[in-house]
């Protein structure tokens, strides 16, 4: 099961850090152990480190990202585009 980690960009860390648990049960569907990281520097650019079990469907998941899900981000604040980044 690979790390990974997807970065992309926030209107607002705090918000988006305040929707923590939803986004684990929405990645809990690829993935375990979701961990999320801020940039040191108080930017608006966040990380999220996954142990991910469907590589898969984490790639359908943001290519083509459900009604639900793209609802889900726009609440949290999410800013396209992802940069991921797979453990090898």
């Amino acid at each position: 099961m690979p790390k990974v980690v997807v970065t992309h960009d926030v209107v607002d860390v705090q918000r988006w850090l305040e929707g923590k648990a939803e986004r684990a049960a929405a990645i809990g569907t690829v993935g375990t152990n979701v961990v999320d990281t801020v940039a040191q520097d108080g930017g608006g650019k966040v990380a999220v480190v996954v142990d991910v079990n469907d590589l898969a469907g984490l790639q359908a998941m943001l290519a083509s990202p459900s009604a639900e899900l793209a609802a889900l981000m726009e609440k949290h604040g999410v800013t396209p585009p992802f940069a991921v980044f797979v453990e090898k």
